[in-house]
């Protein structure tokens, strides 16, 4: 209906109510006698529609979307029926006797806020009850009744075009059951949600908790997946409190979620002292774990953050994204296209650049692929990071962190091998540098470039089967965001030499992981299998982060540990790097074990 056919229909609709209510009161206030004025009744009425549309432009009650009204539209209609009927007393106050007819203005005024009111709001009602209906919304659930529940329940209902339908929530609350929030009933909780799902014919799961405690959301999946329902959720509630997104944007359940840990309370103060204001140099910057180092970094507003990178589209992306999203910021973002292991372009970066803080990421982590490329390793893990710290030294920055992995504990591999001799290289500096060097180790990224998820989501989109090394074998997990936090706040601890371990919680099967991405994309291990492959070459089955006695007691902050270290033989490391391009590749694999292991008998000794 357009402007003007709707307008028309509220004037005459308004001016039959407005004309009728008051002879209407009049007969309900007195109701068997004659006396009425019938010349004062007529002349209220005309003064009561004069003064109802003088009063419905000046509150816009012509000029509102009435299938969206709610308590501010109900208060607007209010208070022009209210100075309607006054102003129509103080006419009859003059023209008649007004103590005669002030109980039937009242009337008057009640008439006209339940006739006008109820034939606004009945439109409003038509269309949730009946229109949305027809326009096949999906009819959803929503899990938990609490304020972000209430606020998806509130949006959706007044949404005109949403695809979602609420029809009630599971809580397990037992204090909200058989309660009704936005007259949705709270039909029971989580344990029943299969049996809810099954008897209201729900097709679309919405999970409403954005503060849910570690291995809730699991509990919740498990149950939503024995129904046939899509399942969403909304955003986490750092992301909320963040403003990042809000309530309404719905998101499919992801395996990192089911993973989600408590997150960590950073130390925004010693973080704030330790990066606002400074140069701030990241390589690798854009990878996975990089490239979040630097959007955690910007929050800081550092004076400047430099982004080094080998790769030119990585370098670029990153560079775009951070322009984007701070472009109020005051830092000031440079790209650098350079590769660690070029000595020179290193130094001339630092040198250039004088940052007080370096995150090395930069590494090739790739297990299988070392194993057949350990030159490149050695290259790369090794050089390139003797290079960047080197380069440190030099230019007197504050700190240096290296970002290491698990992998360098007990290693079986190039990759974890070339980790632990990056390690010894800047525990190395430490000793004799006023620099302040040390290297954080952590488990698996879920989400990284190397991750099994993406692997698996490729395999499912191709529609199987989803290939596992073996059904035992293990890895510690952590999110991107958390172990970038993470590193920057073990920047922070730094005083020199140390390696920093953080708390990764327990480990997971990775078929497990397999299982619970199949059915959240909607499948059945029927129609997407799993098959075993067995372990690729230089894998373990079992990784390792410290055992308790390489670690020092207590956290040094929360998730964080500081692990046992013996002093390291540069000789050893220096004689490596002059010769390792002469090494056959099982010579070099060779050579480099027996560095790592001569490191850990240095310390099984230095602990008897």
């Amino acid at each position: 209906m357009d402007y003007r056919k709707r307008l028309t229909l509220l004037v005459i609709l308004d001016s039959l109510i407005v004309s009728t209510a008051i002879f209407i009161a009049s007969w309900i206030v007195f109701p068997f006698t004659s006396a009425i004025n019938m010349s004062a009744i007529i002349i209220s009425a005309i003064a009561l529609l004069i003064f109802h549309h003088l009063f419905a432009a000046i509150y816009k009650l012509y000029n509102k979307v009435w299938a969206y009204a709610s308590v501010g539209e109900l208060v607007s209609i209010v208070q022009a029926i209210t100075l309607s009927v006054l102003a129509a007393g103080v006419v009859m106050y003059f023209v008649n006797d007004f103590a005669l007819y002030r109980r039937a203005l009242l009337v008057t005024w009640m008439l006209h806020i339940i006739l006008i009111g109820g034939s606004r709001f009945a439109w409003r009602i038509y269309r949730d009850r009946y229109i949305t209906r027809q326009n096949k919304q999906k009819r959803t659930l929503i899990v938990g009744a609490g304020a972000a529940g209430a606020m998806i329940a509130r949006q959706l209902k007044n949404e005109n075009n949403a695809e979602l339908l609420p029809v009630g929530f599971a809580d397990d609350n037992q204090n909200k059951q058989k309660m009704q929030l936005y007259n949705l009933p709270v039909l029971g909780t989580v344990k029943d949600i299969p049996e809810i799902v099954r008897d209201a014919e729900i097709e679309h799961i919405v999970i409403a908790i954005p503060s849910m405690k570690n291995g809730s959301l699991e509990k919740i999946v498990v149950q939503c997946n024995k129904t046939k329902a899509k399942v969403q959720m909304i955003p986490k509630i750092e992301d909320l409190m963040t403003g990042k997104i809000s309530v309404s944007h719905l998101k499919n359940v992801e395996v990192e979620d089911l993973l989600g840990r408590e997150p960590v309370e950073l130390d925004i103060n010693a973080i704030s002292d330790y990066v606002t204001g400074t140069t701030v140099m990241v390589t690798g910057a854009g990878g996975s774990i990089g490239s979040e180092i630097t959007r955690q970094l910007m929050r800081f507003t550092p004076k400047k953050i430099v982004l080094v990178g080998h790769g030119e589209f990585s370098i670029y992306t990153i560079n775009m994204e951070l322009r984007s999203l701070y472009s109020d910021s005051e830092t000031e973002i440079i790209p650098v296209i350079g590769d660690v292991q070029d000595r020179m372009r290193m130094f001339e970066v630092v040198k250039t650049h004088q940052p007080a803080i370096i995150y090395h990421a930069a590494a090739h982590k790739h297990v299988p692929l070392m194993e057949i490329n350990a030159h490149e390793a050695v290259k790369n893990n090794i050089i390139g990071t003797k290079n960047v710290a080197e380069a440190a030294d030099t230019f007197g920055v504050q700190k240096f962190v290296l970002v290491s992995t698990d992998k360098a504990v007990n290693p079986t591999n190039v990759m974890g091998a070339t980790k632990r001799i990056a390690e010894m290289v800047v525990q190395d500096l430490a000793s004799r540098s006023k620099t302040k060097f040390v290297a954080v180790r952590f488990g698996n990224v879920l989400g990284s470039r190397g991750s099994v998820i993406p692997l698996f989501k490729k395999q499912i989109e191709k529609g199987g089967p989803v290939t596992v090394t073996d059904p035992e074998m293990t890895r510690y997990f952590m999110t991107i965001p958390e172990a970038s936090r993470l590193v920057i706040q073990a920047g922070t601890l730094a005083k020199g030499g140390e390696i920093f371990v953080l708390d990764m919680g327990d480990p997971v099967k990775i078929v497990d992981l397999a299982h619970n991405l199949i059915k959240l994309s909607g499948y059945t291990e029927d129609e997407i299998p799993i098959e075993f492959a067995g372990i690729r070459p230089g894998e373990k089955m079992y990784e390792e982060l410290l055992g308790e006695d390489e670690v020092l007691p207590g956290e040094v902050y929360e998730k964080i540990y500081v692990g046992r270290t013996v002093a390291v033989d540069p000789d050893v490391l220096v004689d490596l790097i002059d010769r390792f391009d002469s090494y056959a590749l099982e010579e070099l694999k060779d050579a480099l074990m027996k560095i790592v292991y001569m490191e850990q008998t240095l310390l099984a000794v230095k602990e008897s």
